[in-house]
This record gives C-alpha cells, structure tokens and sequence, in this order.
C-alpha cells in the first residue's frame, strides 16, 4: 500500500508553508498525471489511509450505509480519526477492479502522487513514477497547483 499518515495543518506548518512556497523545485515547469486506477496505490505493502470525520459521512453517504456502520466495517480508529482496513494481503477494502468509491476517495488518496515524499526530489518522483503508470502522463499540473495539493494534505 502506498500509504501515509496525513498530519492536520498546525502552527509550525503554518510557519513551513511560506518556505516551503518560496524555494524552487524540480517540478517548478509542472508534472504530469493521470490517475490510470491501476489500484498499485491501493494495495501492497500495508499503510494507513486516513478518513476524516468528514470523508467518513461522505463515503457513508455514497454506499448509502450509516457512518457508524461504515466504520464498523471498512474503518478502524486511528489518532484523532479512522483508516481504512485492509485485506491480508495489503489490499485497501474499496479496492477490487477499481476503486468503488473513487468519486468520494478521501483526501489522501485523492492527492496521490503529490505527496511531500515524492516530491522531496526528482530521485524520489521517479521512484514513484515506475510503480505509478499515471505519474508522466495526462493533464499538466503546474507548480501552483502542485503546491496547493500539499498544502491540503500536510
């Protein structure tokens, strides 16, 4: 799985952003991606896919199941929320010849591959580039925008 935990904005994020806007990037001309739903993201080696309170009565509201039963069967707390289980085998439980709930995914699989671990540098994009076959591909991302997406999931 290629999972991460997404840490709510705080006071010392606050402080990062401004830097971590200000300096130049491999990425400053833009990258390219498409989502191909693959599923290479959504299964693996085990991960933490973080639900907000919010997500939650989302995909609830999708699968037209309450979030209380949403959580008692996809869900299982985590810190100050919940995270997805996952089969055995690492395997997101949404996932099965796609993603069932792609059009309310939350936020952290919605931001994939813009994530600060692959975008630390242009070693590491290209890493994530030969597990992802979207990564290259597709609508042009521009640096604002890749920027943005960071910021809505640091």
């Amino acid at each position: 799985m290629i999972g991460s935990r997404i840490q709510p904005l705080t006071k010392a994020a606050d402080k990062l952003l401004p830097a971590f806007a200000a300096r130049p990037y491999f990425f400053d001309a833009g990258l390219r991606f498409e989502c191909r739903r693959c599923g290479r993201c959504c299964s693996g080696a085990p991960g933490t896919i973080y639900v907000t309170s919010r997500e939650t009565v989302e995909i609830a509201a999708y699968l037209r199941i309450t979030p209380a039963r949403l959580r008692d069967a996809y869900l299982y707390p985590f810190r100050d929320s919940h995270s997805i289980r996952e089969t055995d085998d690492g395997c997101c439980l949404f996932y099965g010849n796609g993603c069932r709930i792609y059009a309310v995914r939350p936020q952290q699989c919605r931001s994939y591959p813009f994530w600060l671990g692959n975008l630390r540098s242009k070693r590491r994009w290209h890493t994530a580039m030969r597990a992802c076959p979207g990564i290259g591909r597709g609508r042009l991302y521009t640096r604002a925008q890749i920027l943005s997406i960071v910021r809505t999931t640091f």
